[in-house]
């Protein structure tokens, strides 16, 4: 009740005690004392200048590269919702709501002709992630082509910032982690539909055929290391994890650089597996892999 208290009261939704594991792709996590859905970006700026200071929030997209540990999340978790999904385009600038989903960006791409985001179908997940960690695949990454974005401080205030504010490095950049990504804006071009479609359709069948898309997983457990010149799926595999079993998680006989969830996995499990592949590979090459997927909650 004393947290019930602290809520400004919004015009979107509250809920109580949730189940964070159905707001994730592994399926896994507590519970969230409470999940915040704000109706627009109007709701979430009054729910921030209004909550008590004291009261802690977390913000999760489509939930497809996080791991939320078995504690869940103590304060406040915001579950952005349809209304900042939007895509639309105007000339050579297309935006996209940080809640959209890549394959659905990449999908009205093809739809309107536009070329430069073919590559966004290979990336699970939403818009708001991906221009967070700089996601990218097949040869092209966010940076190339965001122009700036639209993003909301702790306190309400909302900001627009070049692409060159975010300092973009190798999936990630250096902007303060307490804002929230509403929105993205991305150069495009004219293309020809069907060109577009076929290469869109051809990395869709690469990312079938080589990585367990059917499975709940994430994207990329490991980020690539800079200190090599192999993949981390190449050393995970030299290090013998292919395969490797805790419980019901498991290292991808797939693609080794992908933990599956097989049913009925802990967060710990997960994490564990994980960690146990970083050892192993640390031992064998010398090398200390990074995780990818972001790890939040309690124990």
């Amino acid at each position: 009740m004393e947290l019930i208290n602290k809520l400004p009261k919004v015009r979107g939704s509250y809920r109580f005690d949730v189940k964070l594991s159905k707001t994730n792709w592994f399926n896994v996590g507590g519970n969230a004392k409470i999940l915040f859905k704000p109706k627009d970006i109007d709701d979430l700026r009054f729910f921030l200048q209004n909550k008590d200071a004291d009261l802690d929030v977390f913000v999760i997209g489509v939930g497809s590269n996080i791991i939320i540990q078995d504690g869940g999340i103590d304060g406040v978790v915001i579950k952005l919702g349809k209304e900042f999904a939007k895509i639309n385009h105007q000339d050579n600038i297309l935006r996209a709501g940080a809640g959209a989903l890549c394959s659905n960006l990449a999908l009205y791409s093809k739809i309107n002709a536009l070329s430069n985001l073919e590559f966004v179908t290979g990336i699970p997940g939403g818009v708001g992630g991906m221009v967070a960690m700089n996601a990218g695949c097949y040869g092209d990454e966010t940076a190339d082509f965001l122009i700036s974005a639209l993003v909301m401080d702790n306190i309400g205030n909302i900001l627009e910032l070049e692409n060159a504010d975010f300092n973009f490095s190798y999936r990630k950049n250096k902007l303060a982690k307490d804002f929230i990504i509403l929105e993205a804006r991305f150069r495009v071009e004219n293309g020809d539909r069907s060109q577009i479609g076929a290469k869109i359709t051809q990395f869709n069948k690469k990312r079938e055929e080589s990585q367990p898309i059917r499975s709940k997983t994430g994207g990329s457990t490991f980020k690539n290391p800079k200190n090599s010149n192999k993949k981390a799926w190449q050393l995970i595999d030299e290090a013998g994890c292919r395969g490797l079993l805790i419980n019901d998680a498991q290292i991808s006989k797939k693609h080794c650089n992908f933990i599956i969830n097989n049913g009925k996995a802990a967060a710990s499990d997960l994490i564990n597996l994980g960690n146990l592949v970083i050892d192993k590979v640390k031992e064998k090459t010398g090398i200390t892999l990074e995780w990818e997927i972001k790890i939040i909650g309690k124990k």
